[in-house]
């Protein structure tokens, strides 16, 4: 496996701390490598950045017709969302269309986000729909009520849903089933590695206004949902919401756990991905903002928007600037 690069230093006074390294891929629609730093074949975790391709097959079946699903639950669909009440009623909206009971989800619990996000201290009654998974995990048991597959065992690898899901996904990322790597997510739902290049890939076509060749209006209607309810796909003061507000409609975003993002751009039909291989968030967000701003697709406003994520100061409790974390990678243009 060739070594990562470095992305993202730290410096304290005048003396390095850190080096986050990892790799970056630019693809278009086509699957076309137009720019890169490091491997752009590095084998990568899609982690949550999956979750729009894991909603195809619900999309390709009819599901948001056949339950009268609005665009709201379409970005549920695809959110690793912060269990904020608003995010808890679209779960549960989902649930009711779908004659479901939470306690079905199989994604386990855990503490909100909004907690840890400062949004509110919470009132630690939690159940499956806070999981930050559980519009995907509805959206896979919805796909099974509606074409008669069990819902018991629906996240086994073998399961048809996750078999259909595995096809769909290989698919969006031109890829061959047999070269995804099969991986266990922490929602316990099947995840895959691919190449970097490869998951970009998928982000371009998701992000595409008009019909895939293969998918129709399913890419679409989610990436629409997503830049039109960044709310909803994380949720008060997150990463996603705040990248497709800065985007104004033409963003789509997703973050994965462990230090990977998407980023892809409606008018431009491109995209890129990150993988810092430690999987440090700081470095992540500040190494998305650099990537934004290396392609040319900030302006004044965008790049004030996201100055926070770029977090170039290294701040003491008082508020002293004591270091800064830098980008030290160039995009290296492809020949065509």
């Amino acid at each position: 496996m060739p070594t990562p690069v470095p992305l993202i230093e730290l410096t304290r006074g005048q003396t390095l701390e850190n080096q986050h390294f990892g790799a970056v891929a630019v693809v278009n629609a086509q699957g076309s490598l137009l720019a890169s730093v490091g491997d752009p074949q590095h084998l990568v975790f899609s982690r949550s950045t999956l979750k729009p391709f894991q909603a195809l097959p619900f999309m390709q079946g009819g599901g948001p017709a056949y339950f009268g699903m609005a665009s709201e639950q379409l970005a549920m669909l695809c959110a690793s969302h912060s269990g904020e009440p608003m995010h808890v009623a679209q779960v549960q909206t989902m649930l009711d269309k779908a004659g479901l009971d939470h306690e079905t989800l199989g994604c386990g619990c855990h503490v909100p986000y909004f907690v840890e996000h400062g949004v509110s201290a919470g009132s630690g009654a939690y159940d499956e729909r806070h999981h930050n998974c559980s519009g995907k995990h509805t959206g896979f048991l919805a796909y099974c009520v509606q074409h008669g597959l069990p819902l018991a065992g629906y996240l086994e690898p073998a399961h048809p849903l996750q078999q259909a899901v595995r096809g769909c996904v290989a698919k969006a990322a031109g890829l061959q089933e047999a070269d995804l790597k099969l991986g266990i997510d922490g929602c316990s739902a099947p995840n895959f590695a691919m190449p970097l290049s490869a998951l970009t890939q998928a982000y371009a076509r998701l992000a595409a206004v008009r019909e895939d060749d293969e998918f129709g209006q399913s890419f679409a209607q989610l990436s629409s949902a997503m830049s039109m309810h960044p709310q909803l796909v994380s949720g008060t003061y997150r990463n996603d919401e705040a990248f497709m507000r800065a985007g104004r409609g033409d963003w789509v975003t997703k973050v994965g756990a462990d230090g990977v993002q998407a980023v892809a751009s409606r008018s431009r039909g491109e995209a890129f991905a990150i993988k810092i291989s430690d999987g440090s968030k700081p470095a992540l967000f500040a190494a998305t903002v650099e990537v934004l701003e290396q392609l040319g697709w900030l302006d004044d406003a965008q790049r004030a928007a996201l100055a926070p994520w770029r977090a170039q100061d290294i701040v003491s409790i008082r508020g002293d600037k004591v270091g800064e974390r830098l980008p030290v990678f160039r995009l290296r243009t492809q020949a065509h």
